[in-house]
């Protein structure tokens, strides 16, 4: 028996995307709205589509995305992370594209953390002399 959804998680900084494939016509929803609409510049959705543009066979996919966490940057990278790990699972040949692409590595960088006795992560007080 075939199996009818597809499944993958991708993360990003400290967002978290659930992102479900399942036959159809190419729909993409976020959280309930529409992938245009819920990421509003040109850039995020670009990113968050570049996976289906690697393979030809993107229109066959409805995309039912659920995303938690951080801001919408962070989860446009997640998004692409999981919709290349969900299209990895549905066809595991897909797996040396999505490689390739650098879509299957997990972006670990994040916000590094304030240290005590100065003013940010690496910023420091200005040094007086005198």
């Amino acid at each position: 028996m075939a199996q009818t959804q597809n499944y993958g998680t991708g993360k990003r900084k400290t967002a978290v995307a659930r992102v479900f494939l399942r036959p159809g016509k190419g729909a993409a929803t976020v959280n309930g709205r529409p992938l245009e609409e819920y990421f509003h510049t040109v850039d995020q959705r670009a990113l968050a589509k570049e996976p289906l543009a690697a393979i030809d066979n993107a229109a066959g996919f409805d995309h039912f995305i659920t995303v938690k966490g951080g801001g919408l940057g962070g989860q446009a990278g997640a998004v692409r992370h999981g919709i290349a790990k969900a299209l990895v699972d549905f066809d595991p040949e897909l797996r040396g594209v999505m490689k390739e692409h650098g879509f299957l590595t997990r972006d670990s960088r994040k916000k590094e953390r304030k240290k005590y006795g100065q003013r940010g992560a690496r910023a420091r007080f200005q040094f007086s002399k005198r």
